[in-house]
């Protein structure tokens, strides 16, 4: 049921998160329905982009991964895109009790899911990676997905507007802080020698 959600989330956020929470779903149940598949998108998307088509900067040569190691990296990825959505929803329901929501189901990693929809499904743009069109994209899925926080936390959490923003500034805050690390880890990880072989 997860991924029918996600057109609604597009076309009508705001009865689509009432759907959400109606159903109220366990974490597994999101992950097998939602989150595994979504996360694929980038990952598979990027297997490709990054072995088949290359990347150029000006004029110089097309620019490949080796398979092993585009392989590699995008299993890095796509792990990373899993512990991040947990993580971030445990966050969010440890936020709950400072912001006095009074339902007591986790609702962290629900939140952390359908919002990080926008940014799985555009993620199909690393077929083509071109260093601009993916900027590009990237932040309109990301405007997207902070949209989709914003809309959907007051509902979710069933908490007044004005306290759902200082809540959704609170998780978006995190969100950037996880992302600065997700960076710093993957220079450490490059550092140890996991990092990208170029195809000759």
């Amino acid at each position: 049921m997860s991924l029918s959600h996600t057109v609604g989330l597009f076309t009508h956020p705001d009865r689509e998160w009432e759907s959400i929470r109606a159903e109220s779903e366990s974490v597994s149940r999101l992950y097998l329905g939602h989150i595994l598949l979504l996360a694929l998108i980038p990952t598979v998307a990027g297997f490709y982009g990054t072995t088949q088509v290359g990347w150029q900067i000006g004029d110089g040569q097309v620019i490949k991964l080796t398979s092993s190691s585009a392989l590699q990296l995008c299993l890095l990825a796509y792990a990373a895109m899993l512990a991040g959505v947990f993580i971030l929803g445990k966050f969010i329901d440890f936020f709950a009790a400072t912001y006095q929501v009074q339902d007591s189901t986790p609702r962290g990693v629900t939140l952390a899911a359908y919002t990080s929809t926008p940014i799985f499904l555009l993620g199909i743009i690393a077929v083509y990676p071109n260093i601009w069109v993916n900027m590009m994209v990237g932040l309109i899925a990301i405007a997207y997905a902070v949209y989709l926080l914003y809309e959907g936390l007051p509902i979710l959490m069933k908490i007044p507007e004005e306290r759902g923003f200082m809540f959704a500034s609170s998780v978006l805050t995190v969100g950037l802080v996880m992302l600065v690390a997700l960076l710093a880890i993957s220079v450490v990880i490059w550092g140890i020698g996991i990092g990208p072989v170029y195809a000759d």
